[in-house]
């Protein structure tokens, strides 16, 4: 497995804010631990208070810079993300990056099969909320100027593969939503959007995937960072509609 090759200078987000979802653990946290480390303020947004704070912790004991926002977005109303956005023009004043990273996995089993309230929950967190907390950014971000979203996406949601379900689907969409969203920013350098496929990560949820690969031979998730770094910041100002590979 080869790293993104990509070495993000100390003052890459300097001044800028980005929120991070799913921040409390993993890639989100590998992703918002990196960012307040190259200058930006770093909104965690989770559903966990207590993995948020050592998250927090870990940045400002850095000397990084970050606040906190629970969020649950099994069962937030888009109401929530208004007040959400709202609440960082507030705060921020403005919003620079957004990286939907949150996600549920769900269940690998036969379509046939697939249990209809874990399908509506990998949908609802991986897309439906998906959309609502970009929708809710968005004016901000555009008023923002010069911002980037970034979405999470994965390999099965580029060729469906079998047993995966929801969450191929989802991944799916998630390209879509990006597409979508890419191609009504396209004439305006306020915002672009993005995706990033990390590939196989040492993350709780690839270990529930495949439980019996060794975590060993797999890239930690402060290792998948750089593509991330590298289309929050200036450096990608051009790029945008792309879906690309960490590894």
């Amino acid at each position: 497995m080869l790293k993104f090759d990509y070495i993000a200078a100390p003052d890459l987000l300097a001044g800028r804010v980005v929120l991070v979802s799913g921040a409390s653990d993993g890639i989100g946290k590998a992703v918002a631990v990196a960012a307040a480390g190259v200058g930006a303020t770093t909104v965690l947004l989770g559903r966990t208070v207590r993995k948020l704070e050592q998250v927090y912790d870990d940045i400002t004991a850095a000397g990084g810079d970050a606040a906190i926002y629970p969020l649950d977005m099994l069962g937030a109303a888009a109401d929530d993300y208004d007040n959400l956005s709202a609440t960082l023009e507030t705060e921020f004043g403005a919003l620079h990056g957004l990286v939907n990273n949150a996600g549920l996995l769900g269940n690998l089993s036969p379509v046939e099969h697939y249990d209809l309230e874990i399908w509506a929950k990998v949908m609802q967190v991986n897309v439906t909320a998906t959309f609502l907390l970009t929708r809710a950014c968005l004016p901000l971000m555009k008023q923002s100027g010069g911002a980037s979203i970034i979405f999470t996406s994965s390999g099965v949601g580029r060729r469906g593969r079998a047993y995966w379900g929801a969450y191929a689907v989802s991944k799916f969409a998630t390209e879509g939503m990006m597409q979508v969203v890419a191609d009504e920013t396209a004439q305006s350098a306020s915002v672009r959007a993005n995706c990033i496929n990390p590939g196989a990560v040492r993350t709780h949820m690839r270990a529930a995937a495949y439980p019996a690969e060794n975590p060993d031979t797999l890239l930690r998730p402060d290792e998948v960072t750089p593509p991330y770094l590298y289309l929050l910041g200036a450096d990608s100002a051009d790029i945008n509609g792309q879906s690309m590979d960490a590894q």
